[in-house]
């Protein structure tokens, strides 16, 4: 074959002209880089990931010195990196600081710390509770008026973390002041200097505030401690009042409380504190409303094609289930059953199946929680967790009825659980969230329900691991961590596996639960 080399240098020589004008017009993929563990020296519970707005929070100990704060290990996102090595050294996490992960993109995080510092300041005869201001290191506290200014003993004082030095160390030493008194605590070779006030007021007795739930209310005052100090109520416009119990009181010094209960619905009581004979003002509040949640009986279902949905045909949905997810791999496995605890109507059937074949197949947890089933990407749930909700239960009580099975499913992380016998869970939160709580069970991009979040107004749930033949009542009473924290949204949920998020459990674990309510009082 004869071949003319000129020919072909300039169908080589074209060839490379064309290759060089090809642009490389494929994006780089968008994958958002995720702490998914974070560990860090004198932690007392496991940091909170917040993967939507891409902030973490670590949590310390009084022991732990803020300002060098050793980290111990983590873990990104797979094929994630840390750009520098600020991870490397103790962290300053007396202000945010910032940490860029990368993945193809830069994703830039805001690590932050929370070490809540137990401090008090008491003093002899002294009405209420000091007043602490940490950020301008100021403390007062108030005497009557009557107390010799000059000669006051000091009765308890921290100030600083556990274990630090004070100077002058002046607990139970008597003080002069009419003009401040300085201290300087010493933690981790760093001083503060401390200004403390103790001031004489003409009132021995105040009524500070009610907190007004729907059959209980709780009511704050202060005076002298040692004195006669009570808390009365009663309907407003009765002659009468009502002495709470010392059963009812908890007391702290001249501070203390009343929780009141067995009040009325929708209804406005009068209340005041009282200390021997002096009375302080009449406080008013209303109590709120006694509400239940639609088909907590769990009678109203339809079928959607081969989806069970846990509310009536062309009717409000309230509650919803993971069947949407369970059913891209396989048949609902959140179903009615006429297996009820009454013997009538219907109940949940919520029951952890392994859907699909081999390596194509998943563990799907029985489950029902308030919400909606938002979309399923690839075989990972996207959840709108919560409903609204203003009022103020104490307790969730129900009936469930369980079967367990050993784990036979896990992820890498929970790995020694397998084996086991699976665990149910029935947990509900109060929260002040301006919209849902997004759940995302992706391992690369997973957000959950975490029940120490700020966002938690009351939390309380219930466990079991034990298979029951016959139907029991189970009552869930819910911690508040405040009682003036107003919830904006309630969360509940049920789950034949604890670990679901986490496809983790038991092949064949099925939790039955009927009849829930929410009661409002003690």
């Amino acid at each position: 074959m004869n071949t003319n080399p000129i020919k072909i240098s300039l169908i080589v020589l074209a060839s490379v002209l064309l290759t060089g004008c090809i642009k490389n017009n494929i994006p780089y993929p968008r994958i958002q880089v995720n702490f998914q563990k974070f560990e860090v020296k004198d932690e007392i519970r496991t940091a909170s990931i917040d993967s939507t707005n891409m902030q973490l929070t670590v949590f310390l100990s009084e022991a732990a010195d803020i300002y060098a704060v050793d980290v111990l290990n983590y873990t990104l996102t797979p094929g994630g990196e840390v750009i520098g090595d600020i991870l490397s050294s103790p962290l300053d996490l007396s202000k945010p600081q910032q940490v860029t992960l990368k993945m193809y993109q830069e994703y830039q995080w805001t690590i932050t710390a929370r070490q809540d510092i137990d401090r008090y300041f008491t003093v002899e005869s002294q009405i209420g509770s000091s007043t602490i201001d940490a950020a301008s290191r100021r403390v007062i506290a108030y005497v009557p008026e009557t107390t010799d200014i000059t000669h006051i003993k000091v009765e308890t004082i921290k100030l600083g973390l556990k274990g630090s030095e004070m100077s002058p160390d002046i607990e139970g030493t008597y003080q002069d002041f009419s003009h401040p008194v300085k201290i300087k605590v010493t933690s981790f070779g760093r001083d503060e200097d401390w200004d403390i006030y103790v001031e004489q007021t003409e009132s021995t007795v105040s009524t500070l505030r009610a907190d007004a739930w729907t059959r209980v209310a709780w009511v704050y005052a202060q005076a002298q401690a040692g004195r006669d100090n009570g808390i009365q109520y009663r309907l407003k416009g009765s002659p009468q009042w009502t002495n709470c119990t010392q059963s009812q009181i908890s007391a702290n010094g001249g501070s203390y409380h009343a929780r009141i209960t067995g009040l009325l619905p929708m209804t406005t009581y009068e209340t005041r504190a009282f200390s021997d004979e002096d009375f302080g003002t009449t406080i008013e509040f209303t109590t709120g409303e006694d509400i239940q949640l639609p088909n907590m009986t769990f009678d109203d279902w339809w079928l959607n094609g081969k989806i069970w949905n846990p509310w009536p045909e062309n009717g409000e949905q309230y509650w919803d289930t993971g069947n949407k997810g369970a059913t891209t791999l396989g048949a609902s496995n959140s179903t009615p059953t006429d297996d009820t605890s009454t013997g009538t109507g219907l109940a949940a059937k919520l029951e952890t199946k392994f859907v699909g074949i081999g390596a194509l197949g998943k563990l799907a947890a029985g489950n029902i929680f308030v919400g909606k089933y938002v979309r399923t990407v690839g075989t990972n749930g996207i959840l709108s967790f919560g409903r609204p909700f203003i009022q103020r239960p104490t307790k969730l009580t129900g009936y469930f009825k369980y079967t367990t099975a050993p784990i036979s499913s896990t992820s890498q992380s929970l790995s020694d659980l397998k084996g086991r016998p699976d665990t149910a869970i029935i947990w509900m939160a109060l929260v002040d969230l301006d919209e849902p709580l997004e759940i995302r069970t992706d391992p690369n991009n997973r957000q959950l329900f975490d029940p120490e979040a700020e966002y938690v107004v009351a939390y309380g749930n219930m466990e079991t691991a034990e298979s029951t033949s016959e139907y029991a009542r189970f009552e869930i009473e819910l911690d508040y961590k405040a009682t003036d924290r107003r919830p904006k949204y309630i969360l509940l949920t049920a789950s034949a596996s604890k670990y679901g998020d986490y496809f983790t459990g038991g092949n064949g674990a099925v939790l039955y639960i009927d009849d829930l309510q929410l009661l409002y009082d003690y």
